[in-house]
């Protein structure tokens, strides 16, 4: 297995960069914050953007867990990549991921600063400063359980920029705002759900009116999504359970689709049917 790092200070654009590096010198894996990527599908690990302070963030992302560092050797192990880029904030780190990862030593060194411009590097820090923007080299879908309910966006790259011919679908890559960045809390509101929910039943069939939606959620690991339980009343059909169920199927899709919410589960309760 070839090993190469990237290093350079924080915010400086490593994992926007890593993408494109990846294409160039045809690496087919990364590590980077506590997550092994392979050919841009996230393999093991949870990221250390999702940890509550910057401490247990950097301990995260060097793999001070032991039972993280063993599920990622293991990942590795079974996915046998024939290379793989190793992000850190500098040599020093890299090379902690590496004995904690029990990885060769690495072939080549790469530093920010020799593939970016001084105004590239202004830039990303400026969004990391100013908006608490981190990118990881992955596709938002892979992210979405881990970052349920935080800021996160797409960032698709062009099919031309495919870091190996593997990855027939191209290469896409995730903005999210950590844990640690965020000032304060957010509220669920179940009026908005309701609101929402209500659209939805204008396009289902039978249901009559939306008596009662509630959210549920864990506090402490909100993370994780939501349970909603939602009250109807049906209109008298045939196959009324089937209704009920596509009803059920919708929401949790749209919900999904117009919210950075993992939808756990949806409860339908029929209250009246007329």
């Amino acid at each position: 297995m070839k090993v190469y790092t990237l290093s350079g200070r924080s915010g400086t654009g490593k994992s926007f960069q890593a993408i494109n590096l990846c294409k160039e010198r045809n690496i087919e894996s990364i590590i980077d914050d506590g997550l092994f990527i392979y050919k841009n599908k996230v393999i093991s690990g949870i990221s250390a953007k999702r940890e509550r302070t910057i401490i247990r963030a950097v301990q995260a992302a060097v793999f001070d867990d032991d039972d993280r560092a063993e599920e990622a050797k293991a990942a590795i192990a079974r996915m046998k990549p024939k290379s793989i880029l190793i992000i850190g904030t500098s040599d020093r780190m890299v090379d902690k991921i590496i004995a904690r990862l029990e990885l060769p030593e690495p072939e080549e060194r790469i530093y920010i600063e020799e593939i970016t411009t001084d105004e590239e590097r202004v830039i990303a820090r400026k969004q990391r400063k100013e908006m608490g923007q981190h990118v990881i080299p992955a596709p938002t879908f892979q992210l979405k359980k881990q970052f349920s309910g935080y800021f996160m966006k797409p960032m698709k790259l062009l099919k031309d920029f495919n870091p190996i011919e593997h990855w027939k679908e191209g290469a896409e890559k995730s903005v999210v705002r950590p844990s640690y960045s965020y000032m304060g809390r957010y509220n669920i509101s179940e009026k908005v759900m309701t609101d929402i929910i209500d659209c939805i039943r204008q396009d289902a069939e039978s249901i009559n009116v939306i008596d009662m939606v509630t959210v549920k959620e864990n506090r402490e690991m909100r993370n994780e999504g939501i349970e909603l339980n939602v009250t109807i009343n049906m209109d008298y059909s045939d196959d009324l359970p089937g209704k009920a169920e596509t009803f059920q199927a919708m929401i949790a899709t749209i919900i999904e689709e117009m919210t950075a919410f993992n939808v756990n589960k949806v409860n339908i309760d029929v209250k009246e049917v007329v």
